[in-house]
């Protein structure tokens, strides 16, 4: 990442924004882990995801969780909605909101995605204290 990246505004409101949602331990393990082969992705995700998208005035951060759930359950990226999880609850989303997206899910994306939802959430739920 070059410093000109790292220092524009987008990039500075794209890691606070990154920082808000996601926590700082998992921004941080992200950043300690950089190198150079990953550096300008981290660079390219907290600019345009974070700082670009995350932070439009369209959709308030709860919408944009829930959004992003319902999305990554679709195609099962499952480690990223493991992620997701958490930074709906970070959002202010309830653990009843996140039952309601995933059954709503089986409907949409499959039984099968939908299963894979709710183990992965209460795995998560409960690291968190929320089950």
């Amino acid at each position: 990442m070059t410093n000109e990246d790292s220092n524009s505004e987008t990039y500075k409101q794209g890691m606070e924004k990154r920082r808000k949602v996601l926590g700082n331990d998992h921004v941080d393990h992200a950043i300690e882990t950089t190198n150079e082969l990953t550096d300008s992705f981290q660079e390219f995700i907290t600019r345009y995801a974070w700082g670009e998208v995350w932070n439009r005035p369209g959709l308030d951060d709860r919408t944009r969780s829930l959004l992003t759930l319902s999305m990554l359950i679709a195609l099962g990226h499952n480690e990223e909605f493991e992620m997701h999880v958490r930074a709906a609850i970070n959002n202010g989303v309830t653990v009843e909101e996140i039952k309601e997206v995933l059954l709503h899910s089986a409907l949409y994306c499959g039984l099968p995605a939908a299963n894979s939802g709710f183990s992965m959430a209460s795995r998560v739920l409960k690291e968190l204290g929320k089950l």
